[in-house]
């Protein structure tokens, strides 16, 4: 007698079905739904299968940057320079260098004007004929031909712009070459003592550059200080 094909029975129908609808979800599942980090296991992935800059320092485990401690600051040997714009203050402070460049460059060209300036304020700078410079002024190098009071030698020299000489300047120009004082004693401009209105003693200066001192009521020789202005 001839078999037939058995049918499956019912639940076996069942069973394959089930089957089937769950292998096609996982596989939608798998197709359609998006993984993320709780679905992929620990240590699953290789550092060559993430995305560049994906994953924060601060979620690596320590050690595995060797050489790096992501928690320390960025110094600058780590910075590039040429990425960072020009901060404010650095304007000023170009600013302020090629300002103070310019002021000191002024100066110096102020200072070559003075050197080489032949007036200061309208007044020719320099010693006169008959005068030598001496202790920063324009000294007369001979004295008076005419010998006078100590108040008209001062006049006469405050005429001239000049005055008389201390008393020990005129001694130490007395020593320069070529200079004579008179043969007798010349007036200086120290006074050594009052006896009474108008009557006092002055400093005198002879040739061989010896002190005296007389009163100013008599005559002598004068020579003036005259500054440089003229």
């Amino acid at each position: 007698m001839r078999q037939g094909m058995r049918l499956p029975s019912p639940a076996l129908a069942i069973a394959g079905l089930a089957l089937f609808v769950a292998l096609g979800g996982s596989v939608y599942a798998a197709t359609k739904a998006k993984i993320d980090g709780r679905a992929v296991r620990m240590k699953s992935l290789p550092g060559n299968r993430l995305k560049v800059h994906s994953i924060p320092a601060n979620r690596l485990k320590p050690g595995v940057l060797k050489g790096i401690d992501p928690s320390a600051p960025i110094t600058g040997a780590e910075i590039d320079e040429l990425t960072l714009g020009q901060v404010p203050e650095a304007v000023h402070a170009i600013s302020a260098d090629t300002a103070q460049s310019a002021i000191d460059a002024q100066t110096a060209l102020n200072a070559v004007n003075a050197v080489n300036a032949q007036t200061v304020n309208g007044h020719s700078a320099g010693c006169l004929p008959g005068t030598e410079l001496f202790a920063g002024a324009c000294w007369q190098t001979s004295a008076s031909k005419t010998a006078v009071s100590a108040p008209a030698a001062a006049t006469s020299c405050a005429v001239q712009g000049g005055t008389l000489p201390e008393a020990l300047q005129l001694a130490s120009f007395s020593q320069q070459p070529g200079v004579n004082l008179d043969s007798g004693t010349e007036w200086s401009s120290d006074i050594t003592n009052m006896a009474a209105e108008n009557i006092f003693a002055v400093v005198t200066v002879s040739a061989g550059g010896s002190f005296n001192f007389t009163s100013s009521a008599n005559a002598r020789s004068y020579r003036c200080v005259i500054p440089l202005l003229t």
